[in-house]
């Protein structure tokens, strides 16, 4: 059984990586965080500071996030881990 702890915010997560989201992106993040780390659901996200890991309830929700940023993973500071829920 492995811990996770934390909820990291949109803007944490771009200091942490050092890039913005687009803000097409930044929008969408900010209507979908989920703040309980329980059971992501369909459509939400949560993102782990220890490990840095951006959990997301479904496939669609983590490509759209991913797809923001993987042109530009050269410049990020950091490495963020996606991974899906086996939530609701």
């Amino acid at each position: 059984m492995s811990v996770m702890l934390g909820d990291q915010s949109v803007s944490q997560i771009e200091k942490r990586l050092g890039i913005e989201f687009p803000d097409d992106i930044r929008e969408f993040m900010k209507q979908t965080h989920q703040a309980e780390a329980n059971n992501i659901g369909k459509g939400k996200w949560h993102c782990f500071d220890i490990p840095f890991n951006l959990v997301c309830g479904d496939v669609e929700i983590a490509t759209k996030i991913y797809n923001s940023v993987k042109d530009r993973s050269n410049e990020c500071k950091e490495q963020l881990q996606f991974s899906l829920s086996g939530g609701k």
